[in-house]
């Protein structure tokens, strides 16, 4: 009795379940239904082949991918494209959804705006394209009028996708007027009528090389490398530069001249010149010529101090594991190790006596002190020291030893010594072992530095 149960109960949950299913089936089926009416297009951008734009009274545009899978123009004329920006038009037309479908059988197309604005969508293994035409914008709420060509209805899109779709021969172009790594960089030269210099990159850095010879900051030259290769065209002047044309424009004899030399031997010259507020551009892999923002100018145009790293020494705090400081006859030491005596491992400082015996330092204290080593700059340069002066480095205020290690277990030891104020100027001088030139520097930046190993204990607490 309570199998046949179980088997009436099992069939009748089999009937519902069924029930269940097909109504869900149904029901997917309509929503799929009723989206797909929704849908002006629907395609993946990744099946498109070519695209053509054509607007009344303008030559139509045709973008075509290459053998390399690039977006190239092949009409009006042959360039580069921008893959961003045709990406980003093909994206919105993929998937063009319908606010209102106005009129299922239109007697006159042009009441709505149809007057031969189209964009033809050639995708793979389709013979024919997809023709989605355009019309006026809606003067009830800015939605645009547009309908397939393959369909006689008249429908409405969001009014932003008229900003998506309205694009022109310059927004569909690759505006990149020069095109290189800046990692791949290995000398700059720029030239100007009032400034000249050169940079080269060694293992450890960028230095200059002239006017003076000294460290450059890296960081200065990495964004000013970001700069030339991010040059953008804001209008193009020629497209295939000619003798006639470089002399139209000054660039035969460029008031700018910026010379890249990469990795591989390559060089490119960048020339610039500007008239009035426009800068005009060209290189030696560039046929044309082109304007570009005046910026460029200014993120060029750098004097040779400007360049220079004003730090004293190079180094991260956090690297640092010994630390000598002598100030006129005391001498001290701290180092840095690891310690588990209070539980979990961790790093000290330690004051280092006279005999080698060890003193828990202050961390904070030792390590305040390191960053202000790290961050101090220099106001000026002595580049050529005279030999006849001393500059107060022959009895110096501080002589500090840094040494650190990187994650890569690459060690290196900086030597720095401070003189003493210089006479009539609140001004003090550092040699740093590490160059052939003297750093200036304000004297009191070091006005509370630590006189002797007081300065690195922690505080006692009294009662």
């Amino acid at each position: 009795m309570k199998f046949k149960t179980t088997i009436i109960l099992l069939i009748v949950f089999i009937l519902v379940l069924g029930g269940v299913l097909l109504v869900e089936h149904k029901s997917k089926q309509a929503k799929g239904k009723k989206e797909k009416e929704e849908m002006l297009t629907d395609f993946q951008v990744s099946d498109v082949e070519k695209l053509q734009l054509t607007g009344p009274g303008q030559t139509s545009i045709t973008i075509k991918k290459d053998e390399q899978d690039n977006w190239q123009i092949i009409e009006p004329l042959v360039a580069q494209a921008d893959s961003y920006e045709v990406n980003s038009l093909l994206e919105t037309l993929a998937s063009l959804r319908i606010e209102h479908v106005v009129d299922s059988q239109p007697a006159d197309l042009k009441e709505y705006g149809f007057t031969q604005k189209e964009i033809k969508i050639w995708l793979k293994e389709q013979n024919e394209p997809v023709v989605i035409l355009t019309g006026m914008d809606s003067p009830l709420d800015g939605t645009l009028y547009a309908r397939r060509g393959d369909e006689s209805k008249v429908v409405l899109l969001p009014g932003y996708v008229k900003s998506s779709l309205d694009k022109n021969l310059f927004d569909l172009r690759n505006k990149q007027i020069i095109e290189f790594d800046p990692n791949e960089v290995q000398s700059i030269e720029f030239r100007s009528k009032e400034i000249a210099w050169k940079l080269a990159k060694k293992e450890d850095g960028w230095y200059l090389v002239s006017p003076v010879e000294a460290l450059a900051s890296s960081s200065r030259v990495d964004s000013m490398l970001y700069s030339i290769s991010t040059i953008k065209a804001k209008d193009y002047l020629a497209e295939e530069k000619s003798p006639e044309d470089l002399k139209s424009y000054g660039l035969d004899q460029p008031e700018y001249s910026l010379r890249l030399v990469l990795a591989d031997g390559r060089e490119i010259i960048l020339s610039l010149n500007k008239k009035d507020e426009k800068v005009m551009a060209t290189s030696t892999h560039l046929a044309k010529i082109v304007e570009v923002d005046s910026q460029i100018i200014s993120d060029i145009s750098l004097k040779a101090n400007e360049l220079r790293e004003k730090k004293i020494a190079l180094f991260n705090s956090w690297e640092a594991f010994e630390l000598t400081v002598k100030k006129s006859d005391r001498s001290f030491s701290v180092i840095k190790e690891k310690s588990a005596e209070k539980g979990p491992e961790e790093e000290n400082w330690y004051l280092i006596g006279e005999n080698g015996q060890k003193e828990l330092a202050d961390s904070s204290k030792v390590e305040s002190f390191l960053r202000k080593l790290e961050y101090l700059e220099a106001i000026d340069f002595v580049d050529q020291p005279e030999a006849s002066k001393n500059y107060g480095l022959d009895k110096p205020e501080y002589e500090i030893t840094i040494k650190v290690q990187n994650e890569d277990n690459k060690g290196k030891s900086i030597h720095l010594l401070f003189g003493q104020k210089l006479e009539g100027k609140n001004q003090i001088v550092i040699r740093n072992s590490n160059f052939n030139y003297l750093f200036l520097i304000e004297a009191n930046s070091i006005a509370d530095w630590p006189a002797g190993t007081e300065g690195f204990k922690p505080f006692e607490i009294t009662n």
